[in-house]
C-alpha cells in the first residue's frame, strides 16, 4: 500500500518538486551528462549536485525521500548513482490527490 502522507511530505521541498521537474525532462536538463542518455540511464547524482549547488549528501537525502516515497528510482553502476523519475507513481500520486480533494 502507498504511503500517501510520506508521499506528500517529499513533495513539500522546493528542492524536491525542481528535481521531479527536471527528472521529468532530463535530456533538456542534463544534456551534457557524458555517461549516457539522461533519459535511458537516468541522470547522475554528481549533475544534480552541481544544478541544485548543495553538497552531495543533502541532494542525496532529499532524492532518498523521493525513493522512498516511490517518485523516483536508483540505479548504481559502479561508483554512481543515476536516478530516474517514475512516471507511474508520480501519476498515481496526481489521480489519488484529484479524487480525495
Amino acid at each position: 500500500m502507498t504511503d500517501r502522507i510520506e508521499q506528500s511530505k517529499a513533495l513539500a521541498s522546493d528542492v524536491r518538486q525542481s528535481i521531479l521537474r527536471w527528472l521529468a525532462e532530463p535530456a533538456r536538463h542534463f544534456p551534457h551528462q557524458s555517461s549516457g542518455p539522461p533519459e535511458e540511464i537516468g541522470v547522475c547524482v554528481t549533475l544534480l549536485t552541481e544544478k541544485l549547488g548543495m553538497a552531495q549528501p543533502t541532494v542525496s537525502r532529499h532524492l532518498e525521500l523521493l525513493r522512498r516515497a516511490g517518485f523516483v528510482r536508483a540505479r548504481k553502476v559502479g561508483r554512481w548513482s543515476y536516478y530516474q523519475r517514475d512516471e507511474a507513481a508520480v501519476a498515481d500520486y496526481k489521480d489519488w490527490l484529484n479524487d480525495t480533494l
